[in-house]
Parts: structure tokens; C-alpha cells; sequence
């Protein structure tokens, strides 16, 4: 175990999920409609996912009677907005509920204002690309942040806007406007939403030129909203870096995927009260591509080799780069084997530390995920979660790695409130 010198007193220890992921049955947004379409990606539907929306309160004490200090989760905009220009105060009410709660638990909430997920209208409208979108989603945390702003630790604005990038340079999506109606699942989209194919922009799967300057004007317009009601609470936005490393041949690839994934975004976020870091493993490129996994390298479940020094690296980068502080907003391991999970840990861990300890200003550690839950394009197949689920029954199980973490956190308060 880290000997955890070097964790300031403030210091967030968390655990984090994402609606759509675990709420269940989020029958409005864009996601849930392209689960369904003919031609989609997705393994599998998300349907009633682990229902934290009805289960959000014993959900809660639980990550607090592990010994977290803080809880990461995100807003449905769907569910809020449901009908353009049309708010539900019973759903703004529902999340209200959802952040006493993490109050009562003395939990600090880090609320996200958009985690992939849109309102299937903003997607009809043209999406991610589409000019008006700044404008409807600042609207959109504006009515939010009226309405729950004085409840939230901390605000994120959008969820890895640069990961659509990472994903083209890995094979998926990422198609310009002009080649969407040869994709099956983007035809379809078009078809049922009576819209050209080239306006068929999600949000997650959209890496566009446009794309850029329309997620980077609303996560200004966004976090500008915020801050006009509530001027102190620190905003930001959390970014998919990977650690770009190259073999021979690779090396300028790498650096360009580099360039287009982690430093620019690193680069416009200067303005902000931090960045999110959700860092996962390495990325090596070849001359050809992605490099596959090294000859007897030990690989999570979706054949990625299991490197958890490379948040050291993205934390360091994040500093370098954006100059501003920086927040742990994910990190984990999708594996079966919770010793693995558990190694994982104490090395990211170890390397946070070690950037303490040079002085980097880390406010952070947010571990993906709390629960094992409903993993995008894979389904329900990766387990991230440090607790598991019998969705048969929805019994929720700590495993080892969540009381160890948990614990973490714990002796870190216990420890420094003790010298204090």
C-alpha cells in the first residue's frame, strides 16, 4: 500500500458511474436509440442497466460505507430536457434527491452535465456539428445549475470530448459527414430520424473538424452558465488521454495522434478551474497503426495490455500542458480477476503520489466505475466495477478491491486529520 505521504487533506477520494450506464431504461437520448437501430454497434441494449435510478440512495451509502469521501456522477440531459426548450422539474427534483443524499452520506458530489448521452431531439437537430448546439446546452446547464447548483462540490462540464478522436485512430466511427450514409448504423439513423446521413453526429463517435469547435464552444458557453450562479464552484471539463507511446516506424503517427488527442485539449483547457484525467492503459502506435498487445503481455478483457503507469504519464502531461489543476476523474480495469484490479490500483496510486510529491497540483482519485454496469459498444461483457452486480436479482457485492480502496481513502483522512 501506498505509504501516502504526500495526500493533501482535501483530497477527493471517489468512485464514479455515468447515467445512462446505470440508471436503466433511458429511453430518450440518442444512445438508448442507437442501441436499437438495425445495423448497430452496440453488443447489446442497455434496458433497466443496474436501476440506480430507483436504487441511487442504497447505491450511495454504500460507496460512503466503504470509506469514500466523494461520488462522480452525471445528469441525464434527456430525462431534464426531454422536449426542446421544455424542462422536467420532476427529474431536476430526482437528481436534487440524488445529491442530499451524497450530503447526508457525507459524500462530496462531482456532478457530470454530460456523459456521451444527448436528447435524441438535439441529435435530430444535427447533433455535435450542428452551430445551435453551445447555445442549447448552455441553456441546459443554466436551468440545471438554478436548480441543484447549490448542492454540487464540483462540476464537469462534458464527459471526453476528445474521445472520439482516440476512437477513430483506433477504427471506430470518426467517419467526415460526406462518407455517414455508407455506415449502417448511421443510414439507419438518418432513415428513423427523416435527416440527411452527414447530420448524424453523436456526440461520442463524432470527430470532426466542426466537431472540435462545437464541443469546445459548449464546454465554454456550458461552463460559463455554471459559473454565472454559482461564481466559486470550480468547472472543468475530463479528458481520454491515453499515453501515445510508438515503436519503431510509429513514431509520427504517434506524435500526430498525440497532438489531436491529449495536447490540443490540454491546450484550450488553460482557462478552466481544472482538468479531468481518465486515463486507462497506453496506446502504442506502429508504422502501420495500433501495435498489438507485446508477446506475453498480461491483457484486461478487451486484449489491452495492463499498464497503469500511464496515468503517471497523462497526470504529468495534463501539468505540463494545461498549467491549471488536475483531477483524477477515471481510472480502472476491466478484468474478471479482482487481484489484477487491486495491483492496478496501488500502481496508479503510486504514481499520483509521486506527482504530489513533485509538486503537481492533483486534486483527486476518482476510480471507474463503483458498479460493474452497462460498458457502451461492449454491453454488459467488461466488469470495471470494484462492486459487482447480479442484475438477475440487482444484489450489489463489494469486491476486495473496493474495500481496499475504500480503506485507502479512509486511512488517508484518518491519518492526516490525526496530525492535523
Amino acid at each position: 500500500m501506498t505509504e501516502l505521504q504526500h495526500f493533501p487533506s482535501n483530497f477527493l477520494w471517489g468512485v464514479a458511474t455515468a447515467a445512462h450506464q446505470v440508471e436503466g431504461n433511458n429511453t430518450n437520448n440518442d444512445t438508448w436509440f442507437l442501441e436499437h437501430l438495425p445495423g448497430t454497434i452496440f453488443a447489446e441494449p442497455s434496458g433497466d442497466a443496474i436501476d440506480h435510478y430507483h436504487r441511487y440512495r442504497e447505491d450511495i451509502a454504500l460507496i460512503a460505507s466503504l470509506g469514500f469521501s466523494t461520488y462522480r456522477f452525471s445528469l441525464e440531459w434527456a430525462r431534464i430536457e426531454p422536449e426542446e426548450g421544455h424542462f422536467s422539474v420532476a427529474e431536476l427534483n430526482h437528481y436534487r434527491r440524488m445529491l442530499e443524499t451524497c450530503h447526508e452520506y457525507g459524500l462530496t458530489p462531482v456532478v457530470t452535465f454530460h456523459h456521451f448521452t444527448s436528447p435524441l431531439w438535439l441529435l435530430a437537430a444535427g447533433g455535435w456539428e450542428d452551430p445551435a448546439t453551445p447555445e442549447r446546452f448552455a441553456r441546459y446547464c443554466d436551468r440545471a445549475t438554478e436548480h441543484l447548483g447549490d448542492l454540487i462540490g464540483v462540476a464537469c462540464t462534458l464527459n471526453e470530448p476528445n474521445l472520439a478522436w482516440l476512437l477513430k485512430a483506433l477504427g471506430i466511427g470518426g467517419e467526415p459527414a460526406e462518407h455517414r450514409g455508407k455506415v449502417p448504423l448511421w443510414s439507419a439513423a438518418a432513415e428513423a430520424l427523416g435527416i440527411d446521413a452527414a447530420k448524424v453526429a453523436p456526440f461520442q463517435f463524432t470527430g470532426s473538424d466542426a466537431a472540435f469547435d462545437i464541443k469546445l464552444a459548449a464546454h465554454r458557453a456550458g461552463r460559463d452558465a455554471i459559473k454565472a450562479r454559482r461564481p466559486e464552484l470550480m468547472v472543468g471539463w475530463t479528458l481520454a488521454n491515453s499515453d501515445i507511446q510508438s515503436t519503431e516506424g510509429g513514431h509520427e503517427l504517434a506524435d500526430q495522434v498525440r497532438r489531436e488527442v491529449n495536447e490540443r485539449f490540454l491546450e484550450v483547457s488553460r482557462g478552466d478551474d481544472f482538468v479531468g484525467i481518465q486515463t486507462y492503459g497506453r496506446t502504442v502506435f506502429g508504422p502501420d497503426g495500433v501495435a498489438p498487445a507485446p508477446a506475453g503481455a498480461v491483457t484486461n478483457q478487451l486484449g489491452e495490455e495492463i499498464y497503469p503507469q500511464a496515468l503517471e504519464v497523462t497526470v504529468r502531461e495534463a501539468h505540463r500542458i494545461a498549467g491549471i489543476p488536475v483531477m483524477v476523474t477515471e481510472n480502472g480495469l476491466s478484468t474478471n480477476d479482482d487481484t489484477q484490479r487491486l495491483e492496478y490500483f496501488k500502481t496508479a496510486l503510486a504514481g499520483v503520489e509521486s506527482c504530489l510529491a513533485d509538486g503537481i497540483d492533483v486534486r483527486g482519485y476518482i476510480a471507474w466505475t463503483a458498479f460493474d454496469n452497462y460498458e457502451w459498444i461492449f454491453g454488459y461483457g467488461p466488469t470495471f466495477g470494484i462492486i459487482a452486480v447480479d442484475r438477475a436479482t440487482q444484489i450489489r457485492t463489494p469486491k476486495p478491491s473496493a474495500y481496499w480502496l475504500g480503506g485507502v481513502a479512509r486511512q488517508a483522512r484518518e491519518r492526516l486529520s490525526a496530525v492535523g
